[in-house]
């Protein structure tokens, strides 16, 4: 073999082993970046969920957000995609959009919103955000849309976290602060009852809603353990910490949505 022969074998290998090496470097980042099933890129299915947001096509979009955290549970984008999830999440509960948690209903003669709110178990708050209904009118042969899917409320006191969750889908995750020296009350419990601006009757002392020093903010959210339950705050700085009197508490922006998704009865689960 002359030299010339030589030379070209050895470039040839030498382009065999760079190949490989090259295979081996890229083979980690992409596990990271990843093709999802049918050779989509992550970065694709980020633009396609962006331009069905900007069409309000939500429930589209939410299933792609879905599809990203299913398939890369160590991207350092995960956080924001369950952000973003649980944001549409809100937005489907408040729009007219139908999903498999709801049905539409054809208002009957006698039909109230309350009536139709007992019978469905929701409340007359989501009903009309998901109409789009300014009041409580409505018509016989009107359709509306009604959320079926039952609610649930988990406390976690370690992570000062409240987990709304519907047929045990995370709905939204929301920063509260839970009870000074472990204080606050661990099982489950039901909601009994529901306050608009609530009075807060203190040990000596009767606080006025709209007094600065009550605590409670504008929503109060009563469980069936007397002088416990979930409220909102003038103390937003207060957030994430272990520093109430044992009851949960939360922004009055996240208390008021909170208000008017679930219904009296709802089970709250509260752990260490």
């Amino acid at each position: 073999m002359n030299k010339r022969v030589v030379i070209v074998v050895v470039a040839c290998m030498l382009l065999v082993v760079a190949g490989i090496a090259l295979r081996a470097i890229l083979t980690p980042r992409q596990v990271s970046i990843g093709k999802i099933t049918g050779g989509e890129s992550a970065a694709t299915l980020l633009m396609q969920a962006k331009e069905l947001e900007s069409k309000n096509s939500i429930l589209e979009a939410k299933q792609i957000y879905q599809r990203l955290i299913g398939e890369y549970p160590a991207s350092k984008e995960i956080l924001n995609w369950q952000k973003k999830t649980e944001d549409l999440n809100i937005r489907l509960l408040f729009s007219s959009v139908l999903t498999p948690k709801s049905t539409l209903y054809e208002v009957k003669p006698g039909d109230t919103l309350t009536k139709i709110s007992k019978a469905f178990n929701t409340t007359v708050e989501l009903i009309k955000k998901g109409n789009n209904l300014t009041d409580d009118t409505i018509i016989p042969g009107k359709k509306l849309k009604i959320w079926t899917a039952p609610f649930t409320i988990f406390v976690d006191k370690s992570q000062n976290v409240l987990i709304l969750k519907s047929d045990d889908e995370i709905i939204k995750t929301y920063v509260v602060a839970t009870g000074a020296n472990n204080s606050s009350p661990i099982g489950t419990f039901k909601i009994t009852n529901k306050l608009q601006n609530p009075t807060w009757f203190k040990a000596g002392a009767v606080v006025p809603s709209d007094s600065p020093e009550n605590i409670l903010g504008s929503r109060w959210l009563g469980f069936d353990l007397a002088g416990y339950g979930i409220h909102g705050t003038t103390d937003p700085q207060s957030l994430g910490k272990q520093v109430t009197q044992g009851c949960v508490r939360m922004s009055n922006q996240d208390v008021e949505e909170v208000y008017s998704i679930v219904p009296v009865g709802t089970e709250v689960t509260i752990v260490d």
